[in-house]
């Protein structure tokens, strides 16, 4: 192989659009890049992906002599790439509110074939991130709870269900991205713990899932100075990557960046020169994920420090030799038939299972009776780790109207004083009041809304958290509360069953209660 050829084994680009662009040619062609990342806005429908897979294994095959890791971030729940017509399973901490860790498994392997069936073969999940940070900005409901133990026992599940779906996968975002108030798409944060503390809960997990033979391992733009105290994030320290992940915790997988045009590298260090500096600390496959002949830039100038001697030629080698090996051994694997109608079924069970009830007032569950009204903001993009809201915004408030037969109005992310004392003035036609929330516990003014309905508009208030269940902590006693875990149609039509008692909401909180951190 030549340098550029092992380099454009190492790196991963992306592209905008739903059909191969000339600049992806180009870098193709030019620089060898050998693996893809898919975004929302290269999907349009399942025989769109289908066929772009296709065409670009067909380029890079025919430029490379060897298959792309053709990746995506199908997480499920608030992170999922396919679309609706697609099967996008709940996410993380929905299925550890089933309480059996069957079901990440199960939905695990129900991805894992979805995603083969439809040519991409690497999915970059699940995150074995602790959220022990309720003000986390970018993890919650991505996590699957607030304890290494909760997300080591889910975790495990759907690494398996992956593998025997047919697609490798990994675990991220090592050290670990849970106990951070600041979001590394945006700027760089620090998690500025004692290694003991690290080791009891950043690193557990990763140990436990090294364990469960993950097959890769996604890095953090985080600072860990008790790892690292030369002033860089995890993705570019050899300390981390090499001395503890390769070394102290035995790993032999496949190491990779995350994106590397995230501002924590990009505004601090430059993404090029971040590019060479996690290859040298270790990282097997670096991402670009969006700016396409940047991946040239950088192909470019990691061939020139290979030259110079500023990377290892022996670490090159067997960093692609790792490369190659698993893309062999993922070829060796075939494709499991895909029932769509099967999938979509057992997939409804699912998530009908992670509905969890999670406050009942002393009069119970209430009646929303004949003319309920509901209320809630739009789906937003809540950081750059989501999709671009379409056009079309789905708003909980109109789709659960119309479940329950009442009215339903959209409220603002934050709502004023005296929209919400206009909200209380209203309320008093309706027979019951519904609320969704959304990031609420970041979003203050939306849970003002509700505890002012609930003190001076007379009525039964129902809260629904629609992200992250840490908004329904601070709420009065008389509101019965719901976690759904994510906004989409089909967790609004689950709790509509719920409040017409066509459903039991049989989820269990995976992360602790205020009151039970207090015991």
């Amino acid at each position: 192989m030549t340098d550029l050829e092992r380099i454009g084994q190492r790196l991963v680009t992306g592209f905008p659009g739903t059909v191969l662009t000339p600049e992806l040619v180009q870098v193709v062609k030019e620089y060898k890049i050998g693996n893809i990342i898919l975004f929302r806005e290269n999907i349009a429908s399942a025989d769109q992906l289908r066929t772009l897979c296709a065409d670009l294994q067909t380029l890079i095959r025919s430029e490379t002599g060897h298959d792309a890791f053709i990746m995506i971030d199908q997480e499920g729940g608030a992170v999922t790439r396919l679309p609706e017509s697609c099967i996008n399973v709940p996410g993380s901490m929905a299925l550890a509110a089933t309480g059996d860790p069957e079901t990440t498994y199960l939905a695990g392997k129900l991805t894992g074939e979805e995603l083969r069936s439809l040519g991409v073969n690497f999915n970059l999940a699940p995150s074995v991130d602790v959220n022990c940070n309720p003000a986390n900005p970018i993890i919650g409901v991505r996590s699957y709870g607030d304890t290494p133990a909760t997300v080591a026992k889910y975790a495990a599940g759907m690494i398996r269900g992956l593998q025997d779906g047919g697609v490798l996968c990994l675990a991220k975002h090592f050290p670990g991205h849970g106990d951070t108030s600041l979001d590394s798409h945006l700027t760089l944060p620090c998690v500025d713990k004692p290694r003991d503390e690290l080791e009891r809960m950043e690193l557990a997990p990763f140990r436990a899932a090294i364990a469960d033979g993950v097959p890769a391992i996604m890095t953090a733009h985080i600072l860990f100075p008790a790892l690292d105290d030369s002033g860089v994030p995890a993705t570019m320290s050899r300390r981390i990557v090499t001395g503890l992940l390769r070394g102290e915790m035995s790993f032999t997988g496949l190491v990779t960046s995350d994106c590397m045009e995230m501002q924590a590298v990009q505004k601090f260090f430059g993404s090029v020169n971040g590019v060479l500096a996690a290859m040298n600390a270790g990282v097997d496959l670096v991402l670009l994920s969006h700016t396409t002949l940047l991946s040239g830039k950088a192909a470019k100038a990691a061939a020139e420090a290979l030259q110079s001697g500023k990377l290892d030629r022996k670490e090159m080698e067997e960093s692609v030799d790792r490369i190659l090996a698993a893309k062999a051994k993922l070829a060796a694997v075939p494709a499991a038939a895909f029932d769509a109608e099967q999938a979509a079924a057992l997939n409804d069970k699912l998530l009908r299972a992670t509905i969890t009830e999670v406050h009942v007032p002393k009069a119970g569950r209430p009646n929303v009776g004949g003319h309920p009204l509901c209320l809630g903001c739009q789906v937003y993009r809540t950081g750059l780790v989501g999709n671009v809201v379409d056009d079309v915004q789905q708003s909980f408030p109109v789709m659960m109207a119309k479940a329950l037969g009442g009215d339903g109005f959209t409220t603002p992310i934050d709502p004023s004083e005296d929209e919400i004392y206009e909200w209380v003035r209203r309320a008093e036609s309706y027979t019951s009041i519904v609320i969704g929330t959304y990031n609420g516990h970041l979003h203050p003014q939306q849970l003002e809304l509700t505890k002012a309905l609930a003190e001076h508009s007379g009525k039964p208030v129902i809260v629904v958290a629609l992200r992250n269940p840490y908004d329904l902590f601070p709420l009065p006693e008389s509101v019965y509360t719901l976690a759904a875990y994510e906004y989409s149609a089909r967790s609004t039509a689950a709790v509509a069953d719920v409040l017409l008692g066509r459903h039991a909401a049989t989820g269990r909180l995976p992360i602790a209660t205020p009151e039970q951190e207090a015991q």
